[in-house]
């Protein structure tokens, strides 16, 4: 069962018939379905939510449904917040982990993403640093897996991420489930270690400077399309997510709508 946010809900990598979102989470279950007709997966995630929603939404449900293993990434909608304290976001994370294991669930956290690569997300970096440190100590403290996206140096490469910059592109949610899949401990064809493919070559002055001015435009056209209607939202006390239903709310077959469950794995 998967539990959080956009991040976790599939936001930045569609179908490729539109018929919804995939991301990380779904590749990762398709991956731990094949050869396995028994095999159940639920997606409770949704856009928007902060820590306590997700806390007091979701866990609930995970921990009556009692699933063997629950995925738990919350905390980055709390920390764009300017007076959001990393320390009092980590004793709710802690809470809501106690919830999960007491029910008898093994646990997989994420750690946050390293934002140095954005100008408007890099001034929250401090507080990420802080989020992670206590989330590595939770992991350790209450015996959880641990998937630490710190580590993925790749994702500093805007060509991993979607045009929103808050949501991984479809490339990114593929090396995130390779990355889970190797933190249980499941065996795997592909490494998200991989490097991406090289830019293309050039260094003349007229091309990085024409580099330099698309990338204002795009910095342009992000602040229009994207981080303002954002900011309105939270001014009004919205969510994108507000009156959303979970994606998957039962834990069902993966391959429910017939997609593929994925190939070449083994626990």
């Amino acid at each position: 069962m998967a539990l959080g946010d956009s991040f976790t809900e599939g936001m930045g990598d569609p179908h490729e018939d539109g018929s919804g979102l995939r991301g990380w989470a779904d590749r990762f279950a398709e991956r731990l379905a094949a050869g396995r007709p028994a095999f159940r997966y639920a997606n409770l995630a949704v856009r928007g939510k902060r820590l306590r929603e997700v806390a007091g939404e979701q866990i609930p449900l995970a921990a009556a449904m009692r699933p063997d293993l629950v995925s738990l990434f919350a905390g980055g909608n709390d920390l764009l917040w300017i007076r959001t304290d990393p320390d009092v976001l980590a004793q709710q994370a802690d809470e809501a982990v106690a919830k999960l294991r007491r029910a008898g669930s093994e646990v997989l956290l994420l750690t946050g993403f390293d934002p140095q690569a954005f100008p408007g997300l890099r001034l929250i970096r401090g507080k990420v640093v802080a989020f992670n440190v206590h989330l590595r100590a939770i992991a350790q403290r209450r015996g959880c897996y641990l998937a630490d996206l710190w580590s993925m140096s790749m994702l500093a490469d805007p060509r991993e991420w979607s045009p929103d910059r808050l949501h991984l592109g479809a490339d990114g949610h593929r090396r995130v489930a390779l990355l889970a899949c190797e933190v249980i401990g499941a065996e795997v064809s592909e490494d998200w270690r991989e490097p991406l493919t090289d830019r293309p070559a050039g260094g003349a002055w007229l091309a990085r400077s024409a580099s330099w001015l698309a990338a204002r435009g795009s910095d342009a056209r992000w602040a229009r399309e994207h981080a303002a209607p954002w900011l309105v939202r939270r001014l009004r006390g919205v969510s994108a997510g507000d009156g959303m239903p979970p994606k998957r709310p039962q834990l069902a077959p993966v391959c429910d709508s017939g997609r593929s469950a994925g190939v070449g794995i083994t626990l």
